[in-house]
């Protein structure tokens, strides 16, 4: 009998605490997106959709902080995709489902599915494409498709404006229904939709004094009036919807041209002369 060899463990570096702070940020925008679960259980919507708001700006701080730490971990990238899919493809539609969509009871938890199912899908492909060497960097201004966390807002838009008008007419099931449609197809759409992560990486020194007034007024709007804040933002995000499909048609079709090579410019150039033929001589003369 032969003696084993111990195996040697191999130890992990101790990591600073600022490099979990991505993760941490993570984490708590899953508990936030759970949280809403369970008080749309208990039927306080209003407190359910301000934590999804909530998941949608601790995502937003993830992936900032990840940059500006310039860390970046296979761990950290899963552990976001899975708390995405929680906060912006499951819990929004449990919410809406709970608020409205329970009313067709079978045909409202089918709803319930189809978007969960095309939040996964989104971001399925959504990771695919990261690992792309080969995208053109005009890309890098847009995503393929709604985001989640902008999906998630835009299926509450009835809610909120329900919350925002105190009216009830916005809790029809059927108005449900079209946004839940509307919104998980587009997550699964080839739309491209701007990136406002990759927009806000860097402001021009001319911008920062009026993006402080923006901000400034955000907050001042957020503080007094909440809902119709929300709203307005949503609607705002819809129509710029038609806006990104011509932004990206235009970067597209410069980036088609400047990788034409000369060899292709010069046929296309010679393609388009036109044959005037032959010169007449000197002493020709027209017959009347």
């Amino acid at each position: 009998m032969f003696a084993q060899r111990p195996r040697r463990t191999r130890r992990l570096r101790a990591q600073p605490l600022i490099h979990l702070v991505p993760n941490m940020f993570t984490v708590l925008s899953l508990c936030a997106g759970l949280t809403s679960i369970r008080y749309a259980l208990d039927g306080r919507f209003e407190l359910a959709v301000a934590l999804i708001v909530l998941a949608g700006v601790l995502d937003g701080l993830d992936g900032r902080s990840a940059r500006l730490l310039k860390i970046t971990s296979k761990i950290g990238a899963q552990l976001d995709s899975l708390a995405d899919f929680l906060s912006f493809g499951v819990a929004p539609a449990l919410l809406v489902y709970l608020w409205s969509l329970n009313q067709v009871k079978g045909a409202g938890w089918a709803l319930v599915l189809l978007f969960a199912t095309c939040c996964a899908l989104r971001l399925a492909r959504f990771n695919t494409e990261l690992e792309d060497p080969d995208r053109p960097a005009w890309t890098s201004r847009f995503f393929t498709g709604m985001p989640a966390p902008a999906a998630a807002g835009c299926v509450m838009i009835p809610m909120i404006m329900a919350f925002a008008l105190q009216a009830e007419w916005p809790r029809i099931w059927a108005l449900n229904a079209l946004a839940t449609v509307f919104v998980a197809l587009m997550m699964v759409s080839r739309v491209p939709t701007f990136s406002i992560k990759m927009a806000m990486l860097r402001v021009k020194p001319e911008w920062i004094l009026p993006t402080l007034i923006f901000v400034g007024l955000l907050v001042a709007a957020l503080s007094s009036a909440p809902w119709l804040t929300l709203l307005a933002v949503g609607v705002v995000y819809l129509a710029t919807l038609p806006v990104s499909v011509v932004a990206a048609s235009r970067l597209r079709r410069r980036h088609e041209q400047a990788k034409a090579s000369p060899a292709d410019m010069r046929r296309e150039a010679s393609e388009r002369v036109v044959d005037l033929g032959k010169p007449r001589s000197a002493d020709s003369r027209e017959v009347g």
